[in-house]
């Protein structure tokens, strides 16, 4: 899902910079209210996590590429605002540092993988759950689609982009002047590999990796619980 540069306009492109920094923002201050101190080391282990599994990528017709992300095990861990920070924090390393990802691509791609995949995933993780245990079975399968569903809305927001710069921008001949296959073949090329290939793989992931965790840090499964439909108020601030 990486979007590399000159894929999308820069009409496109900034908007979406500008979109995270304020999200960044509430990002960081639902955390600081609900994320506990011994809580913190696991944000960066997770963002770690994230950054190396991210890093094994399948080539997507088209440019983008198709990998596992973790996200939606840090959003089940700590909080999807939490997640959100995490994987924003490994995409930027990647794009500054390795050219995993554009650099102007940078608020799309964190939006996408950042966003969309932790708030969606951790939805359906807390539907599916329902009442649970969040140590129990269920709650294991629940993150496992969670994930897989997650990865595919954000699978599929990257190939909306992808797909509305051929529609939007070309030269006076037609000749596209960012990405080059039109919306129909963009969500064809994407979709197929996540929902095939890379979903099953996120799913599998991090259902073996809550199940590490529920075994050998019972803890850290302490569900972040928005209140009033806030999603990152915990029913109690958390003690520090």
């Amino acid at each position: 899902m990486h979007i590399p540069d000159g894929y999308l306009s820069p009409q496109t492109a900034i908007p979406f910079i500008g979109l995270m920094v304020p999200i960044w923002g509430v990002a960081v201050n639902k955390v600081k209210k609900t994320l506990k101190k011994r809580e913190v080391p696991v944000l960066a282990i997770g963002a770690a996590f994230s950054f190396t599994i991210m890093m094994f990528n399948l080539p997507v017709p088209g440019g983008s590429s198709a990998h596992a992300v973790g996200a939606v095990l840090l959003a089940v861990l700590l909080g999807p605002w939490a997640a959100s920070i995490g994987v924003s924090i490994a995409l930027i390393i990647q794009a500054l540092v390795f050219g995993d990802g554009g650099i102007l691509a940078i608020g799309a791609n964190c939006f996408n993988i950042g966003v969309v995949m932790p708030f969606v995933g951790y939805w359906v993780y807390r539907w599916i759950k329902g009442q649970a245990d969040g140590l129990s079975s269920r709650a294991i399968v629940a993150a496992a689609i969670g994930a897989y569903v997650g990865l595919n809305a954000a699978a599929l927001c990257t190939a909306v982009e992808f797909g509305a710069q051929y529609h939007l921008f070309q030269a006076v001949d037609g000749t596209p002047l960012y990405f080059m296959y039109p919306m129909k073949m963009a969500v064809a090329a994407m979709m197929i590999e996540h929902l095939v290939l890379a979903g099953p793989v996120e799913a599998i992931i991090t259902a073996l990796g809550l199940g590490f965790v529920a075994k050998t840090h019972p803890t850290l499964m302490s569900d972040k619980v928005p209140v009033n439909g806030n999603p990152g108020h915990s029913e109690g601030v958390m003690a520090k």
